[in-house]
């Protein structure tokens, strides 16, 4: 680099300290976006710039494995499409006739107004608005503006909403759980991760809501209450909503921190909520052995290939922390590899991040701790990756040429952004899942000549 360049370079950092490049995230208004998308039933109204929603439609769950939003994403969502006017004269009366037109012309159960930057910066009265219309529908107000934080927080925006403004008590169903901290969109995985984790448990007569994906979604949302337990699938998102559910509906909360990918997680998760459940443990202990046997039978189907082509591999991970744990604990604990180093993308809270620590570094069966780091800058991931030598790197697509051109690694996408492949409910949550991954991981190296 040349002295000008470098010259350049330090004046930005200067006058730009905490831009980022390319962060593995959206803003707030995305993630309540894309939770109300999520719900089957549920039409978004979004409360802002035109260009909050678009920017999420491409951003957000496009990048997801190249989605959509389904029938009221994308150009078919409500937006009252602010713009300099009314953040002179305010936005409510332009809210007021879109609530009006959204009742009458969209097909909702439910209808969720999300306001962003501009109406929280005015101070429009958004709760007034929708109060007018509480006796022609049912709507929800979620406030997430852009700055409030990121998508894995305005997810947690819209389950504050759901949790304040719509669920009331209701009688505790005997085994039957709730499902959170799988993010939509967020975790590209997630439609995929719900389906596997909720047939997971129903072979041991748990009944898992999963909240989103289920066509009865505003019936889900309304049965929250009724779970007997709330299982949160992340070292720190959906915490907030669980401790809320327990102080509302004094429902308690298990933290998992991941999803389990492979049989000997999806073994001890089994028996660890059955015994919370107080389930026959002969029921249990059948079901995980059933499962073990065929999930390492079809093992066997691709071992050869993968032992002569990448023994004991020393792999990087990039990716969020929950996605992470997971694929560090099954390359180390299943595959054999050694896992050499893993950053974090998603910005956890500093409170969290010693239990993320030992989720990637304890309870590993091999000789190797990976290095762990937190950044969610782009251009830093690539200077740090640089700096290892790895025969595998899982990670975003953001890495695909990276890893191909100048660290000679064998790449697979499996965290957010995904544009190189489409997702729609492949995961590799559990046992099968964990065949999945086996399967994508064996098709970049075995092949023919």
């Amino acid at each position: 680099m040349s002295q000008i360049e470098n010259k350049l370079s330090e004046t930005a950092l200067d006058l730009y300290p905490e831009v980022s490049e390319s962060p593995r995230y959206t803003c707030a208004l995305g993630g309540a976006y894309g939770a109300t998308l999520a719900t089957y039933g549920n039409v978004p109204i979004l409360h802002s710039g035109a260009g909050c929603g678009m920017a999420n439609a491409h951003g957000l769950t496009f990048a997801s494995g190249l989605n959509t939003g389904g029938a009221q994403g994308t150009t078919s969502t409500p937006c009252s499409c602010l713009v300099e006017e009314h953040v002179i004269f305010g936005g409510e009366q332009k809210l007021k006739d879109l609530v009006k037109s959204s009742i009458e012309v969209m097909k909702g159960d439910l209808f969720t107004v999300i306001s962003g930057c501009v109406p929280a910066l005015i101070g429009d009265d958004v709760d007034a608005v929708i109060q007018e219309f509480q006796d022609r529908a049912t709507i929800l107000h979620v406030n997430a503006p852009g700055f409030s934080g990121t998508s894995y927080n305005g997810y947690e925006a819209y389950l504050d909403a759901v949790i304040d403004q719509l669920l009331t008590e209701v009688p505790v169903e005997k085994n039957l759980v709730n499902i959170l901290g799988i993010v939509p969109n967020q975790h590209v995985f997630w439609k995929g991760d719900l389906e596997n984790v909720k047939n997971l448990f129903k072979k041991i007569g748990i009944k898992a809501n999963t909240i989103f994906l289920d066509f009865n979604g505003v019936e889900s949302l309304k049965k929250i209450p009724a779970a007997e337990l709330n299982l949160v699938f992340s070292p720190w998102v959906g915490i907030k909503a669980a401790e809320k559910l327990k102080e509302k509906f004094g429902t308690p909360y298990k933290i998992i921190s991941h999803v389990p990918v492979g049989p000997k997680d999806s073994s001890a998760l089994l028996q660890k909520i059955g015994d919370i459940l107080g389930l026959s443990k002969d029921l249990v202990l059948n079901v995980i052995k059933d499962e073990e046997r065929k999930a390492y039978r079809y093992t066997e189907y691709l071992s050869e290939a993968f032992m002569i082509s990448v023994p004991h591999a020393y792999y990087g991970v990039v990716a969020d922390s929950r996605t992470a744990i997971e694929l560090v604990r099954y390359g180390a604990n299943e595959l054999g590899w050694n896992p050499e180093i893993v950053i974090v993308t998603d910005n956890p809270p500093d409170e969290f991040r010693e239990a993320i620590i030992k989720g990637l570094t304890e309870n590993l069966e091999g000789v190797v701790t990976p290095k762990i780091i937190f950044e969610i800058d782009s251009h830093k991931i690539l200077q740090e990756l640089k700096k290892h030598t790895l025969q595998v790197l899982l990670a975003s697509s953001l890495e695909k040429y990276i890893a191909h051109d100048e660290l000679d690694a064998i790449h697979l996408s499996i965290a957010y952004p995904v544009f190189d492949k489409v997702i729609v409910d492949k995961s590799y949550a559990g046992y099968r899942g964990g065949i999945a991954l086996f399967e994508d991981l064996s098709a970049t190296f075995a092949g023919p000549l």
